[in-house]
């Protein structure tokens, strides 16, 4: 496409230069595209933008005509935000378009022009157009992705008519507007009865009806037994058209996700997507005559036309990153939208446990179960039967700093089946080791384990020296804390640093034994320590203070019973013997002396199972914008020092390191 000015874009509307959270992303968008909004009257050669057709656009398109200078249409993008923008929330994505918008067929726009007009002979840009489609429909994206997952949709085998609100822009300036908009939607369900002449029309009421800001075409009044029904309740679009047989609609959106949904859609109007081969259309587009597959159609509308927003990153992004993102936010609303009890939270905790959790309702803290409510319990401990429990863990990306010390996770586990530290009962981790893999998801934990690499990331990522090491097969020993619950849970026969220390030598006599103690044990917070010449009876050397990372590139193997820096060898492809069960044993991917629950059979590749456990197991809260995010933003926020730990923890840490003897005192 043409390439477009850049510069400052002069504003008269206050929906643009107001302070709320709406203007002031619009804003943030067109700054990073190069377009700064600002007031002024423009010269000839000046910007204007306007909102679509909206009654405010008309200012900024008089001013136009009184200068000359050019006008920038925005819109809402394709994937915008949880809910509609009338409940407050800023857009993820904008649409910014120098000759027209999408919904108005009396012109072109550039997203037509593109369509009509790009080679799409980039074999890559086609392939990742593929891996988005999947991704798309396999995510349930749309427009406004806050559906309600427990809501089942119709019973298959419905026509499906899609609703629109009333003086739509779409209907407006596609011309079908007033009257004729409420002849077009009668005539549009009366098609489809005749068409399908005793099936069930389902009517889908579009979002802001529902939520009760805008009216639409049809109402209770259409229904008509079992025969037609209005479907009112926020179920997932995607569900709705995997049940339908045919999908009729005027111009909504929904329409455009019905092709990649596999339909091919009837369509009265001329929305953005009909005219170029895809869609059955009762109207022919005056200007399209090119056909293009679905993978065009996407690589159009979705990667290339669209200015896609990052909040974490605070910059524009690619399509597979604003998913990343979306899917991020979209997960914590589901899990966390009705609530929570706490239950016997320490004090420490409570704060970040309310930010990660309590975005939409605030937890409640509390000593005993509510059986009202799901209850998060951290670890093992007791809950009584009959509960919906959430177990509560750190994550395997957790700090810049130690747990023991206070520092606040960015990132945790919650688990509806059991723990991954107990072999003893299955886990959500183990489920989804069983589970078909997503679509791109080896290839974005690929990329995310070589993010981990190259920024040195561990666990806890607390530094230090990397003192030189012994020639030789070097075998990395790393000491655990004695009372912990994955050795308590997850080892028999080998349960101390010592027994590990002499199990490692025994099986290797020639090699160089490196042991590196648990910080937690070295900063005398926890059980485990090991005289040194005691140590140093079956390693060759001690490596306190060393940082983990640094140490797995220099080592040929692991031993360990059940250490998360287990984990972390397999990430930098470093062999690794368990003599326990940790969770990333059983698998395939390292050798296990330890007792292995059966029922771990699958054989995922290593990058399926750092998607499970980087990416599909834990939550992530940005300790910068305090938002739900994907793994990738807290790898760079570690990898940047930004793991935050307020001033109140860091005193009553050093009170907690003076009094170590008796630390569950300071941790209550």
């Amino acid at each position: 496409m043409t390439q477009r000015p850049q510069g400052p874009v002069h504003a008269y509307n206050g929906g643009f230069l107001g302070l709320g959270a709406q203007p002031r992303r619009i804003r943030r968008i067109m700054a990073l595209s190069g377009l700064p909004l600002r007031t002024g009257w423009p010269g000839a050669q000046g910007q204007i933008a306007v909102w679509g057709h909206s009654a405010a656009a008309a200012r900024g398109a008089w001013v136009a005509r009184q200068t000359g200078a050019r006008l920038i249409r925005l819109e809402d993008a394709f994937l915008r935000s949880l809910f509609p923008g009338r409940a407050g929330e800023p857009p993820l994505g904008l649409l910014v378009d120098h000759t027209g918008v999408h919904y108005d067929p009396s012109c072109p726009c550039d997203l037509e022009t593109l369509l009509a007009t790009h080679s799409f002979d980039d074999h890559a840009l086609i392939a990742q157009a593929h891996q988005g489609m999947a991704r798309f429909k396999q995510g349930q994206f749309c427009k406004y992705a806050g559906f309600d997952p427990d809501i089942a949709p119709p019973a298959p085998g419905y026509v499906l008519v899609i609703d629109q609100v009333r003086g739509d822009a779409s209907l407006r300036h596609g011309g079908l507007d007033g009257p004729l908009s409420e002849h077009l939607f009668r005539d549009m369900l009366v098609q489809a009865q005749l068409d399908f002449p005793g099936a069930r029309i389902v009517i889908r009421t579009h979002p802001e009806t529902m939520d009760g800001h805008r009216a639409g075409h049809f109402s209770q009044a259409d229904v008509t037994g079992d025969h037609i029904t209005l479907n009112t309740a926020p179920v997932s679009p995607w569900e709705l058209l995997e049940g339908a047989i045919a999908v009729y609609t005027v111009s909504s959106q929904l329409g455009f996700e019905a092709i990649f949904a596999g339909h091919r859609p009837r369509v009265w109007g001329l929305p953005f997507y009909a005219g170029w081969g895809l869609t059955e259309d009762q109207t022919p587009h005056p200007r399209r005559r090119r056909k293009l597959t679905r993978a065009q159609l996407f690589a159009g509308a979705m990667l290339l036309y669209p200015r896609w927003y990052d909040p974490c990153r605070d910059a524009l992004c690619s399509f597979d990153e604003l998913l990343d993102h979306l899917e991020a936010l979209r997960r914590a609303w589901r899990e966390d939208r009705h609530g929570y009890a706490a239950v016997k939270m320490r004090l420490w905790k409570r704060p970040h446990m309310q930010a990660f959790f309590g975005r939409w309702q605030r937890l409640r803290f509390t000593r005993t179960p509510d059986p009202a409510r799901p209850n998060l319990i951290w670890g093992t401990a007791a809950a009584p039967p009959g509960l919906t429990v959430r177990r509560v863990e750190d994550g395997f990306l957790r700090s810049r700093g130690l747990g023991a010390e206070l520092t606040p996770p960015l990132s945790l586990i919650t688990d509806d089946q059991g723990i991954y530290f107990d072999p003893g009962q299955p886990s959500r981790l183990e489920a989804l080791l069983s589970a078909p893999l997503p679509a791109g998801a080896e290839t974005r934990a690929a990329r995310l384990r070589q993010l981990i690499r190259d920024a040195g990331l561990s666990k806890y990522n607390l530094g230090g020296a990397s003192p030189d090491l012994p020639q030789g097969h070097r075998i990395l020993v790393p000491g655990q804390v004695e009372d912990d619950a994955s050795i308590r849970l997850g080892t028999c026969r080998v349960s101390t640093n010592l027994a590990l220390l002499q199990a490692c030598r025994a099986q290797n006599p020639a090699a160089v034994i490196l042991y590196k103690p648990h910080p937690d044990v070295e900063a005398g917070l926890r059980p485990g320590a090991i005289p040194d010449a005691e140590a140093l009876r079956y390693a060759d050397m001690l490596l306190p203070d060393t940082d983990a990372a640094q140490l797995l590139a220099q080592v040929q193997e692991v031993w360990t019973m059940t250490s998360t820096l287990g984990f972390e060898a397999l990430l930098r492809d470093v062999a690794v013997t368990t003599l326990g069960a940790p969770f990333y044993a059983g698998w395939g991917l390292t050798r296990d002396l330890g007792d292995i629950p059966e029922r771990r059979r699958a054989r995922p590749s290593l990058d399926a199972f750092v998607h499970a456990a980087l990416i599909a197991y834990p939550r992530y809260l940005d300790p910068v914008t305090a938002l739900p995010c994907p793994p990738e933003i807290a790898a760079l926020r570690l990898a940047q020092g930004q793991s935050h730990k307020p001033p109140h923890l860091r005193a009553l840490a050093k009170l907690q390191g003076l009094f170590a003897v008796a630390p569950q005192i300071w941790r209550r």
